[in-house]
């Protein structure tokens, strides 16, 4: 039997503070491990962008968000993992709650970065958009 190898749809929640920062987590576990993304996971079957922000969200820091809107699309492929993902990078306003580490198997820590001093080192999608000209605070 051929191992086919697929390409997944994953999706970025970019959350802005008042304070107009931005919402990253330190990555743990098998997938880019160490790295600084956003909050976010895979699309699932029949939902719809929206509904995966909310519910990413929700699941992973456990804040509400508003005016959630498309920022742009990046062509991943993460070659030290094998795996190779098309990324939408959603832009979302905070809206109310306190952070919280809600799956500590997958993120170390959750912190507030102006856009202009992210962490190091972002993940690929992360990378990829920003030499696109992404910026979710203009």
């Amino acid at each position: 039997m051929e191992n086919k190898k697929f390409v997944r749809v994953g999706l970025g929640v970019y959350i802005i503070n008042d304070k107009k920062q931005v919402l990253f987590g330190k990555r743990k576990g098998a997938h880019a491990k160490g790295d600084w993304s956003a909050p976010g996971g895979h699309l699932e079957f029949g939902e719809s962008w929206e509904e995966c922000v909310t519910r990413e969200v929700t699941e992973e820091v456990g804040i509400e968000i508003e005016n959630i809107r498309f920022g742009t699309v990046t062509n991943d492929i993460f070659q030290k993992d094998s795996k190779h993902y098309i990324t939408i990078h959603m832009i979302t306003d905070y809206k109310s709650g306190v952070v919280q580490l809600l799956e500590p198997d997958k993120c170390s820590e959750w912190k507030w970065f102006d856009w202009e001093n992210l962490p190091s080192p972002l993940l690929v999608s992360t990378q990829n958009a920003i030499k696109q000209g992404f910026n979710p605070i203009k």
